[in-house]
């Protein structure tokens, strides 16, 4: 069985043209791209969409809260 290669960050990157695309679905609108956390951050709206093998998850209750 051959060890399985490790996925690179190239690898697990969003496309920049859906992010074009992409907003809150709360506020409609614009998303920041976090790469190092992997996340989408939606400052209107406080709250960090993540992103999972590439694809972003746009579902308020799977986003983290970036209040204190």
């Amino acid at each position: 069985m051959a060890d399985t290669p490790t996925p690179t960050v190239e690898a697990t990157r969003v496309d920049p043209r859906l992010l074009e695309l992409l907003v809150c679905p709360l506020t409609k609108e614009p998303l920041e791209y976090d790469a190092a956390r992997e996340e989408l951050i939606s400052r209107s709206a406080k709250l960090a969409y993540p992103i999972r093998d590439g694809i972003p998850i746009m579902l308020p209750e799977e986003a983290r809260s970036l209040t204190e």
